[in-house]
C-alpha cells in the first residue's frame, strides 16, 4: 500500500481525494488548513498540520498556483529525499529551474471547472482526460491511470505555450466575450452564449495567476488570434465558407461522442 499525501483541498485536490480514497492500493494523507474536517469522511489521515505528510511514498501539491514555490520549500527538509512531490500547476515558469531535496516532478492534469473549493472535487473529474508530465515515474503514472486519465510525458519548457493557447487564452476571451454583451442580449442569450462564456465564472484568483504568470504566451496566443481576425476580414464569401468547413471538420475529429480528446 503506498502512502499519497495531498496538500490542499480544493478542486484538484479534492478530486484527487475522492478518486483513490476507496482504492485500496492507497492511504491517504491531507493537509489543509480549511477544509481537513471535511477531508476526514475519506480519510483518517487528515490535518491542518504539515507533518501528517512527512512519511508518504509521494505527494501532490494541490495549493494555489501562487502558492505552490512557497509549500515546495517548506517540504525541503521535512520529508524524505527519495518522496516523489508532484506540483499540479497550470503555469510551469516559475518552477522549471527550481531544485529540492526530494525527487520533484512536473505534472498538470488536463482537466478542470469553473468551479472550486472542496464540494467542487468530483471521483470522475480525470476520467479520460490527459496527465502531462515532466518526467517518468513507475508510481505516479499508476496513479494517474487508477484516476482514470493518461499520463503523457512532454518538455515542460513548452508546457506555458501550449497552455495559453487552449485555457490560459480561452478562459481571459471567455470574460471578456460576457463583458462585450449588453444587459439586453443577455436577457435573450441561449446555450451558445452559456457554453463559450462557462469560463467567465472560473475563480478570480486563478484567473488573475494566468494573465499575470503567463502574460507574454497568452498575448503572444491573442496577437495570432488577431492575425487570424484581420485575414478572415480581407477573404471572399467562398473562402470563409471552406475557412469555416475545414475547421468544423477539425474540430469534429478532435472529440469522441463522449467528449473525450482523440488527437
Amino acid at each position: 500500500m503506498k502512502k499519497v499525501g495531498i496538500i490542499g483541498l480544493g478542486l484538484i485536490g479534492a478530486s484527487i481525494l475522492k478518486g483513490l480514497f476507496a482504492n485500496k492500493n492507497y492511504e491517504i494523507f491531507c493537509y489543509s488548513n480549511s477544509s481537513f474536517k471535511e477531508a476526514k469522511k475519506y480519510t483518517k489521515n487528515s490535518s491542518n498540520s504539515l507533518d501528517i505528510i512527512k512519511n508518504c511514498d509521494i505527494i501532490f501539491v494541490c495549493t494555489s498556483a501562487s502558492r505552490t514555490l512557497e509549500t515546495l520549500k517548506r517540504l525541503d527538509g521535512l520529508i524524505n529525499k527519495k518522496t516523489i512531490v508532484v506540483d499540479v500547476c497550470s503555469i510551469k515558469n516559475k518552477l522549471l529551474d527550481k531544485t529540492f531535496n526530494f525527487n520533484f516532478i512536473l505534472s498538470h492534469p488536463m482537466a478542470g471547472s469553473e468551479k472550486s473549493g472542496f464540494s467542487a472535487g468530483n471521483k470522475n473529474l480525470f476520467k479520460n482526460t490527459k496527465w502531462l508530465i515532466g518526467k517518468e515515474n513507475k508510481i505516479l503514472k499508476q496513479i494517474i491511470i487508477d484516476l482514470g486519465a493518461k499520463p503523457i510525458k512532454i518538455d515542460m519548457n513548452t508546457h506555458d505555450e501550449l497552455t495559453a493557447q487552449i485555457s490560459h487564452l480561452p478562459t481571459i476571451l471567455s470574460f471578456l466575450l460576457f463583458e462585450c454583451a449588453n444587459i439586453e442580449s443577455k436577457k435573450i442569450a441561449s446555450s451558445g452564449f452559456r457554453d463559450t462564456t462557462r469560463l467567465a465564472m472560473t475563480n478570480e484568483d486563478l484567473a488573475l495567476s494566468m494573465f499575470n504568470n503567463n502574460k507574454d504566451n497568452i498575448l503572444k496566443a491573442f496577437d495570432n488570434l488577431t492575425v487570424k481576425l484581420n485575414s478572415l476580414k480581407k477573404m471572399s464569401n467562398d473562402e470563409k465558407i471552406k475557412l469555416f468547413k475545414d475547421i468544423a471538420q477539425n474540430r469534429a475529429k478532435m472529440y469522441d461522442s463522449n467528449g473525450k480528446n482523440i488527437l
